[in-house]
């Protein structure tokens, strides 16, 4: 058996396009989309990462700005930051690009962001809407990784679900999302003994570990669905993901490749919780 691979960047394209349609109808009412991010300090990767977004949002229509403020900006700096987009009509989501240094309140900095702007789904109540299903915006990865097993005819209800990874970004709101939709769901991380003993049951495997190469085709049931989250820079500048790809594939019915699966999707995602924030503002 050699896996389907779930092109995320075709799904991805396919999702912006029934977003230019919305941002379309918005721009009929005279309303842009408009997105801020802030960054604190200029470290590489971060920039890199915002810079995509903002690139993103420029070939869709959707207004964008970056804030940065300097890498010793204390917690009074940030707040006030935003602050003051939490009351400007013109943005209608806001994310803190993370990491953020250790000095500042990661939990007081995304609870401080408009829950009606929390296009990221950290603010608390996003977080507790999960469980109750009241959430105003879907954390974005998570999300994204709904969407691809959806646009892939991949059905979770009933299904033994393993995820790899307990991060509050990833790992445990994938978890809830899938509980969500019926599926049985187990939580696992890299100091979870004898991890193949779960991930062998698994029917869909999500892995989210930050951990190259953490998942071997042993740990992985014949025909199950793999969706790798992890990305990874090897010492000699390579991507790779949480799974061994190259081997996991040929057990795998199904399995996302890194780059090139998830990651289209979390920006894709972070792109249409936008334009719904600018849609609930609007009504």
């Amino acid at each position: 058996m050699t896996a389907i691979v779930i092109d995320g960047k075709s799904i991805a394209r396919e999702e912006r396009k029934e977003l230019r349609k919305r941002i379309e109808r918005l721009a009929g009412r005279g309303i842009t989309p408009g997105l801020a991010v802030v960054m604190v300090g200029e470290d590489p990767a971060s920039k890199v990462y915002v810079r995509n977004k903002i690139r993103a949002c420029k070939e869709l229509g959707i207004c964008s700005s970056s804030v940065v403020l300097p890498l010793d900006a204390d917690q009074t700096a940030l707040l006030n930051t935003i602050k003051s987009l939490n009351h400007d009509d013109k943005v209608h989501g806001i994310i803190v690009q993370l990491p953020i240094p250790k000095h500042l309140d990661v939990r007081a900095v995304t609870e401080s962001i408009d829950l009606h702007k929390d296009v990221d789904g950290f603010h608390l109540y996003n977080v507790g809407g999960l469980m109750v299903g009241n959430m105003v915006f879907p954390p974005c990865t998570p999300y994204g990784v709904q969407v691809l097993l959806e646009r892939s005819g991949i059905e979770v209800q009933g299904k033994n679900v393993v995820v790899v990874g307990a991060s509050n970004i990833v790992g445990k709101p994938m978890a809830m999302m899938l509980l969500r939709n019926d599926a049985t769901v187990s939580i696992c991380h890299v100091k979870t003994r004898d991890l193949a003993q779960y991930t062998i049951l698994a029917d869909i495997l999500v892995v989210a570990a930050g951990q190259p190469r953490l998942i071997r085709p042993e740990m992985v049931r014949r025909g199950a669905v793999v969706i790798d989250v992890g990305i990874n820079r090897l010492e000699d500048g390579t991507l790779v993901g949480d799974v061994d790809f190259e081997t996991v594939c040929e057990k795998a019915s199904y399995i996302t490749p890194v780059p090139g699966g998830v990651g289209p999707m979390t920006v894709t995602m972070l792109l249409h919780n936008t334009v719904s924030a600018a849609e609930r503002a609007g009504r």
